[in-house]
């Protein structure tokens, strides 16, 4: 069955693309100038992203076949000259009709602000700024743009700290950055979250908790530190906004290897009510280039991540233990202003110490880019299990645009 509903989505995609438009349509989106030659302008940036998810390993009186928004999403960023900027990010997630509001003011059906920061510039390769921000730690994931992913969605646990002690995967605090030579770097001293995910009790529920802001106070448990430094060894990436490309579907050539960290000190509190300290770090590569002059190309990205969040500490999607993650894509031959396809294939393994066992998520899927990213359609199948228990497999179908 589940075969069957793949290839069925499969035809449906081929049989909408080959209508499409090239890439060509897409001339620079909204951008609003305020001088002749651009120098003074505002930019514009909205993007949506739309799923259909069949999930077989439900309850009986819950719905195989569900559709939602995964994202619609507003960013703003303007220069008055090139010595600050100010940026403004703001939208939804994840909206479906189970957690829908009648009157749109539920905590899903709320728009918020994912971010929003001043920049100033120090010299030509330096800058500082304070926000709501997103110049985080840890890895090039850590980091991911959602407009450019080449997976369905970012691999869920690179996102360490979303809303445990930020919020969306944002801090409130004053962050650096920057270039040395071919060297990137960004370094933050950001605020703790008191409200979290996590609001357990740790001597009721007698385990290590992730809130020590709100347990211990701001005194004790009221800064994170992170960085992120990567090597550029053939193109240049760009660091004038935060967000990592996932795939530059044969555009540049790059090879960077990077490395990063992230520490609350006293961030949880063990069920003696004692803090410790969460402490998570990584090194990651990532490979994207044109292979020949056929317009295919190839996208590679490697992580080991260490996850320290106190002993035996395990919540949904975070646990204290290691992890790897992989994912690879080819894009097959075309032109680049015609519908393009390509494959990949993604592997996480995570060790869960409290448990003494291992998570696996396996993924395949394929984007076909009607427009390039601008105008997309992902397929994906994703099993995923913990230890010997059955696996779960869900089938994912977004369609994207963005301008």
């Amino acid at each position: 069955m589940k075969r069957v509903l793949i290839l069925k989505l499969f035809f449906f995609i081929v049989s909408f693309s080959v209508y499409s438009q090239g890439n060509t349509e897409y001339t620079g989106g909204y951008k609003i100038k305020f001088n002749e030659d651009g120098s003074k302008y505002l930019r514009i940036i909205a993007w949506g992203q739309f799923w259909a998810q069949y999930n077989d390993n439900v309850s009986d009186n819950t719905a195989k076949l569900n559709f939602g928004v995964r994202r619609a999403r507003i960013l703003t960023f303007t220069q008055l000259n090139k010595k600050f900027l100010i940026l403004t990010h703001f939208g939804l997630n994840s909206l479906s009709g189970g957690n829908q509001h009648p009157i749109g003011a539920g905590d899903r059906s709320q728009l918020f602000f994912h971010g929003f920061w001043g920049e100033w510039k120090l010299s030509d390769q330096i800058s500082a700024g304070a926000g709501l921000h997103y110049w985080n730690g840890i890895s090039r994931l850590n980091n991911q743009s959602t407009l450019n992913m080449l997976t369905l969605d970012n691999n869920r646990e690179s996102w360490a700290t979303i809303g445990l002690s930020d919020q969306f995967a944002r801090h409130i605090g004053v962050y650096v950055k920057g270039k040395l030579g071919k060297l990137q770097y960004r370094f933050a001293v950001n605020e703790a979250g008191s409200s979290t995910l996590d609001n357990r009790d740790p001597g009721v529920d007698n385990t290590t908790v992730y809130g020590g802001r709100r347990i211990l106070g701001s005194a004790d448990a009221g800064k994170v530190f992170q960085g992120y430094v990567d090597y550029n060894f053939l193109d240049q990436e760009s660091n004038f906004l935060p967000y990592k490309v996932g795939t530059y579907i044969g555009s540049k050539k790059v090879f960077n290897i990077g490395a990063g960290f992230f520490n609350h000190p006293n961030g949880v509190v063990q069920a003696d009510g004692q803090g410790d300290d969460v402490s998570i770090f990584a090194f990651d590569a990532f490979y994207d280039a044109p292979i020949g002059s056929n317009g295919s190309a190839i996208t590679a990205y490697g992580v080991f991540q260490s996850n320290d969040y106190g002993e035996n500490y395990n919540f949904g999607p975070y646990a204290t233990g290691n992890m790897i993650y992989s994912h690879v894509g080819y894009l097959i031959p075309g032109q680049k202003d015609k519908t393009r396809f390509q494959p990949y294939v993604s592997y996480q393994n995570r060790s869960i110490d409290a448990i003494n066992d291992n998570y696996n998520r396996f993924g395949i899927g394929a984007n076909v880019f009607m427009t390039g990213h601008h105008s997309k359609l992902t397929l994906e199948y994703a099993n995923s299990k913990v230890g010997n228990a059955d696996s779960a497999g869900v089938i994912t179908l977004q369609a994207m645009i963005y301008l």
